[in-house]
């Protein structure tokens, strides 16, 4: 009986061994599946990129289509679709703050925000790329001022690389998200407006990434330039 008692603790101590390391098994568990989500709901995801700058000649304007997170290429810039206020906001905007930390943020309250249609420059911070441009495109509204606001959107961010001696920037999809602006208006607009300032810009050596998180997105990019080839 002495010994019975004896191996009681024994057991329950094994017992009590077991159950937490089930529960360190669940946590884990746990975590991995609570990050899975956050990183579905911020937008963030991991692709692997095919553009790179290195193995790329600056003697010529050139266009690449990318699919996957914007942050997460390394080129000189990546434009940012911001608000007026230059504080962060959602969807890339905010996934861009995320991603190149607090000085960031610290930097654009020093901008005194943006008007619909203009680019100011920072710094990239923990980001891959040495800048980030940012630009507010239009809400769409349905009206002719969509159009040329959008249009000014990409010029001038291709402006102030210009004055900033960059020779790779990235684009997403501007005004194309809670702003409203349709795809199968907001591409063609995009590919066009670039195109007329690469034309007005033939020997400035620079590579424009138009990089879409949605496939949907990359695979009307595609199609637009397949459309327009040779023109």
């Amino acid at each position: 009986m002495d010994t019975a008692r004896d191996s009681r603790p024994h057991r329950r101590l094994s017992l009590l061994t077991i159950a937490f390391a089930l529960l360190g098994v669940l946590r884990t568990v746990f975590c991995l599946s609570i990050d899975k989500l956050k990183n579905q709901s911020t937008g963030e995801r991991k692709i692997n990129m095919t553009y790179d700058r290195r193995k790329q000649k600056k003697t010529r304007n050139q266009i690449f289509l990318e699919l996957g997170d914007i942050t997460q290429l390394d080129c000189d810039a990546i434009v940012n679709a911001a608000n007026n206020s230059l504080l962060g906001g959602g969807g890339v905007d905010g996934a861009i703050h995320r991603a190149a930390g607090p000085k960031l943020l610290e930097e654009c309250r020093t901008l005194n925000g943006c008007a619909t249609g203009e680019a100011k420059i920072t710094g990239g911070h923990r980001l891959k790329a040495g800048h980030v441009i940012h630009t507010v495109g239009p809400v769409y509204s349905g009206k002719s001022k969509d159009a040329e606001l959008l249009s000014s959107c990409y010029r001038n961010s291709l402006d102030l690389a210009k004055q900033h001696n960059l020779h790779s920037v990235a684009f997403p999809a501007i005004s194309t998200g809670v702003y409203g602006y349709p795809l199968e208006e907001a591409v063609p607009i995009a590919l066009n407006s670039v195109r007329e300032w690469l034309d007005a810009n033939p020997d400035y050596g620079i590579d424009v990434i138009f990089c879409s998180f949605s496939e949907d997105t990359h695979k009307r990019y595609r199609a637009r330039l397949d459309q327009t080839a040779g023109r």
